[in-house]
């Protein structure tokens, strides 16, 4: 019985011996293919990199941890060869990856855009790779991927790499590049800046979360430091504080000279982050903002720089998204009622917008655009506008591409000219209102589906002729000079600097907007993708459901409701129709009646 007993303990040892082993092996086994996989090496094994901020930069701000290359801190353009190195990566809403490349002095396409690359992740999972432009302000190539579903199911999320198609450089990537960096978290992000002569504009994401409820300026501050190098921070105070827009001095020059030193030493730009005093929660330590935005110095006076061109008194900006078949009637309609140049910061259309926009300069057509991936920004994209462009244009209209200013007054006016729109905007002095006016408001009149199922082939303005009886909200020109400097905006006005005030579109007549909102399904739907404005919930959250921007009787998915095309019809209009027709209708066999073709639909 005593051998039997003995004999039971020792193939239970066995047992739990064998069981130890297996577990060890599977475990050795696991970490030796992630170590292989993603390339990483042990901490033990890492080397030593002073860091130029304080030890919370480090984790609140990316850290560029791969194999760095000395010379220029602007590199010269990647080989297309082989695949570019991804230096900074961004999580966005829908599981989408943004990628950043390091900055580059050519503005095109730094490696094949054809659909050739992939995103490869740490699991060896992949997907379709984009080139998605390239970021004015840093000259930072981009491309946007899609997070594959076995990517999702587990954190953290680590920044893909980029890898031909045919899976050349793969291997390479995996084996030589440094730890796996994670993704940067979109909604708590330095995302973009902009230098004026007196001071620095730094859009951020997560500092100000709540409409209308600002950090005080006093608890922010603007660092200034190099990745990967040991040269002190410069910090300098925050002026400003308001939604996602906050304002800082420049560095002196003095201060500054040893980053641009660091910069082209170790190859990195000088990056500019925020700092919340005592931000960092538990500990009540200063906390940063992770950053994905250069610093651009600003350039010197050149005395012998010719001068520019006077501005423009009337300018139009809006942000856009797959608008490309609509941009022709929009930009050819006010452009011939008295606007001068048109500005489009493009969210990342997918639907050839550069070639429109390609199309309406060979018109003769001043169409520009400003390349800007980040989501649900309109407001300080629209901050952004005002900024870049002050001494370029006196007055802006903002405007969506299904908006059009109209004036009722106008139905008898055999031709349309450039005075029209100019005519609502008061003199610098205008006595009559009261003092100086930095704003004009304009009602807005929604239309419905009209019944149309499609696109209109004549575009919006000749389609959609039925819309509800009163007037919703507004839209707004303002007058540049007058905007304050928090360039606060809730997309339809702005705030004023102190001796300004609004006033409405009265002057010469009533001006309306026709705000073609509710278009054909097939149109509409598009919405559901995200909402521009900050501070607007996308419609596929079940939240804040009484939302004025919500569309009446839709519910939170993309399904068309019954009887939609005869929607929000309870006053038929075809004043500006009409008007349109007159001014841009070409009679197909030379003459007024008959068959027509809309203008717009003859620019190719």
């Amino acid at each position: 019985m005593e051998k039997k007993k003995r004999r039971h303990k020792k193939l239970q040892t066995a047992a739990l011996a064998a069981g130890i082993l297996v577990v060890l092996f599977f475990s050795f086994h696991r970490h030796l293919s992630r170590e292989l996989l993603t390339g990483a090496t042990p901490a033990s094994a890492s080397t030593t990199t002073v860091y130029n901020i304080h030890t919370q930069y480090h984790h609140h701000v990316i850290i560029e941890q791969g194999p760095q290359t000395g010379g220029s801190s602007l590199p010269v353009r990647v080989s297309t060869d082989m695949p570019p190195a991804v230096a900074d990566g961004v999580l966005f809403p829908d599981w989408e990856a943004l990628l950043l490349l390091r900055p580059s002095g050519d503005h095109r396409s730094p490696s094949p855009s054809d659909g050739s690359l992939y995103c490869l992740f740490h699991n060896g999972a992949k997907s379709p790779a984009f080139f998605s432009g390239v970021i004015p302000s840093s000259r930072r190539g981009t491309y946007r991927c899609a997070l594959p579903a076995s990517v999702r199911r587990r954190l953290p999320f680590y920044v893909p790499r980029l890898v031909s198609s045919d899976g050349g450089g793969a291997l390479d990537a995996l084996q030589k590049a440094g730890p796996p960096r994670e993704l940067l978290r979109w909604n708590f992000l330095v995302y973009e800046t902009f230098s004026t002569n007196s001071d620095l504009i730094v859009f951020a994401k997560g500092v100000n979360n709540r409409q209308g409820v600002d950090r005080p300026a006093e608890d922010l501050r603007c660092v200034f430091y190099v990745p990967n190098a040991t040269v002190p921070a410069v910090r300098t105070s925050v002026r400003s504080s308001s939604q996602e827009v906050f304002r800082c001095p420049h560095p002196d020059e003095q201060s500054l000279a040893p980053l641009l030193t660091a910069s082209a030493e170790v190859g990195e730009s000088v990056r500019i982050s925020l700092e919340i005093v005592g931000g960092e929660p538990g500990s009540g330590k200063n906390r940063a903002v992770p950053s994905v935005a250069d610093y651009r110095p600003r350039a010197p006076p050149a005395h012998d720089k010719a001068p520019e061109e006077g501005s423009s008194l009337l300018c139009a900006c809006t942000m856009v998204f797959n608008v490309a078949k609509f941009l022709r009637e929009w930009v050819v309609y006010h452009s011939r009622l008295g606007v001068d140049g048109f500005i489009l910061y493009d969210n990342g259309s997918e639907d050839g917008l550069d070639q429109a926009i390609a199309v309406l300069k060979r018109q003769g057509f001043n169409v520009t655009s400003q390349l800007w991936l980040w989501p649900k920004t309109q407001e300080a994209g629209f901050s952004h506008c005002a900024a870049a462009s002050h001494g370029r244009c006196e007055w802006m209209m903002y405007l969506d591409v299904d908006e059009f200013a109209f004036s009722p007054s106008w139905g008898d006016i055999p031709t349309p000219s450039r005075e029209m729109l100019r005519s609502f905007l008061p003199p610098p002095e205008d006595k009559d209102t009261g003092g100086r006016v930095g704003q004009v408001s304009m009602g807005c009149y929604e239309f419905g589906p009209s019944n149309q199922t499609a696109h209109p082939a004549g575009g919006v303005t000749q389609g959609y002729t039925c819309r509800r009886r009163v007037e919703e909200r507004h839209k707004s020109v303002v007058r540049l000079d007058a905007v304050d400097p928090s360039l606060h905006n809730v997309v339809h006005h702005f705030r004023l600097r102190e001796g300004y005030r609004g006033m409405a579109a009265r002057r010469n007549g009533a001006m309306v907007v026709n705000h073609y909102k509710y278009q054909a399904w097939p149109e509409f739907k598009a919405k559901f993708r995200r909402r521009a404005s900050a501070y607007v919930v996308d419609w596929t959250q079940e939240t804040n459901p009484r939302s004025r921007d919500r569309t009446p009787g839709l519910g939170f998915s993309a399904v068309e409701p019954p009887r939609w095309a005869g929607r929000f019809c309870e006053v038929e209009d075809t004043r500006l129709r009409d008007v349109v027709r007159r001014w841009f209708g070409r009679g197909l066999d030379g003459t007024s009646t008959g068959d027509y073709r809309m203008e717009w639909e003859e620019i190719r």
